[in-house]
This record gives structure tokens, C-alpha cells and sequence, in this order.
């Protein structure tokens, strides 16, 4: 039983606040602020603050957009009116 969790701490991708940040495409700012909202789990050791690698992707997905939710973001394109001076000629 302690060989499995030895065995599963070593397996745990230990990222610092830049590398995460990084990671996620982001500052280092506004990852302090998803860690201090709730978004991602972070550790503080001693003076540092590290985050898993399994939370980082683990939020990556759960920002997923599914197809077909964005329509409200994007104007839907009007039918083109003729032309009332060509059509007169």
C-alpha cells in the first residue's frame, strides 16, 4: 500500500506558477487569481505555490466550448437587397 501511493506522488506533474501559467496561455497574475476564486487547486510548499499538471488539464477541458453554443457572439448575416438603381435602368 505505501509502494502505490510512493509510486503515485511520483507520478504527480508538479508545476510552478510559470509553468502553469504558460501552459494555460495566461499571466501569472490571473493565475493567481483562478487559484484564488476556486478555479485551480494549488499547494503552497513553503514558499512557493505549485499546481498538478492533472488540475491545469483538468480545467483546460472543463473550458471546452461545445458546437454550437457561441451563436449569440457572432451577428447573423442579413440577405442582400437588390439594388433599387440598377433595377430602374
Amino acid at each position: 500500500m505505501i509502494d502505490e501511493e510512493q509510486s503515485e506522488q511520483a507520478q504527480t506533474e508538479w508545476l510552478g506558477t510559470t509553468a502553469a501559467a504558460k501552459r494555460l496561455g495566461i499571466t501569472t497574475r490571473t493565475l493567481y487569481r483562478f487559484i484564488d476564486e476556486g478555479y485551480i487547486a494549488a499547494y503552497r510548499m513553503g514558499r512557493v505555490i505549485r499546481v498538478k499538471g492533472e488540475d491545469v488539464d483538468a480545467y483546460i477541458q472543463s473550458c471546452r466550448i461545445e458546437p454550437g453554443t457561441i451563436s449569440h457572439l457572432y451577428p447573423e448575416v442579413a440577405p442582400k437587397a437588390p439594388d433599387s438603381d440598377s433595377a430602374g435602368a
